[in-house]
């Protein structure tokens, strides 16, 4: 029997891959996005008995009343991937208010938030599985905010395991590298202007970091990760899993 899957920041990207692998191999998956129309189009190409639910991850309500949703078709529910993310290039000097806040809402909050109202819906051998970025490995010009986000994240991932093993339920942190999707960006990178791309790159270079020559893997790829950790045995356990793209 399949497992029941919620996964955040599904309409796009890595979420969309990994659902629609899974939905392939006989899981249910539960797609939440802050765009309905988006994981709508999902769910009707996945058909039944998979189904979208709008939720904007850094509000708490938000995630309150979604949860509630799924629990009118699945009480319980077996995975919670956190892939919800958001972020854009500036200097921690230079960025508005309202980005510090959906970035820090997006990327840290709302695992948190997730995490909490997922919990209360899972049992022995429940899955929690947060997706970082391979960025907090060292510092980035204009990536500040992303990069201290995603840290904070991993470090909340490592204290809720402890809290959680007791209770049969595992908790890992994805590293993901770079990656397309059917060739497109598959993060809010592909929303930056272009003059905050260039001046991204030019930064980065600057400190001997040419992001040109790093490689990048497609999302189909990285979901081989995420159906491995599905696949465990239940005697087994994997905190971290760092993923990198690279050449052929």
């Amino acid at each position: 029997m399949g497992k029941t899957v919620v996964i955040t920041g599904a309409g796009v990207g890595l979420g969309r891959a990994i659902a629609r692998r899974f939905a392939s191999e006989g899981e249910t998956c539960i797609l939440l996005g802050r765009t309905l129309s988006k994981v709508q189009a999902l769910a009707e190409e996945l058909g039944d008995p998979h189904f979208a639910v709008e939720c904007d991850v850094g509000d708490a309500q938000s995630v309150r009343a979604a949860f509630a949703k799924i629990a009118e078709r699945h009480p319980k529910i077996d995975v919670l991937i956190n892939n919800a993310a958001y972020y854009e290039p500036g200097k921690a000097r230079d960025v508005s208010d309202e980005v510090i806040e959906r970035i820090v809402r997006s990327n840290f909050i709302g695992p948190i938030y997730t995490c909490r109202a997922a919990l209360a819906m899972m049992e022995r051998g429940g899955f929690i599985i947060n997706v970082s970025s391979e960025s907090v490995k060292e510092p980035f010009v204009m990536l500040s905010l992303y990069q201290s986000t995603k840290m904070g994240m991993e470090r909340f991932s490592e204290a809720l395991l402890e809290e959680v093993k007791a209770d049969g339920i595992r908790v890992c942190v994805v590293r993901a590298g770079p990656m397309t999707d059917g060739g497109e960006a598959t993060s809010s990178s592909s929303q930056w202007e272009m003059d905050d791309a260039i001046k991204f790159y030019e930064e980065n270079l600057k400190i001997g970091r040419n992001l040109g020559d790093d490689p990048i893997s497609d999302a189909t790829s990285v979901t081989d990760v995420f159906r491995m950790l599905l696949d465990l045995k239940p005697d087994f356990r994997v905190t971290h899993v760092n993923v990198g793209a690279r050449h052929p």
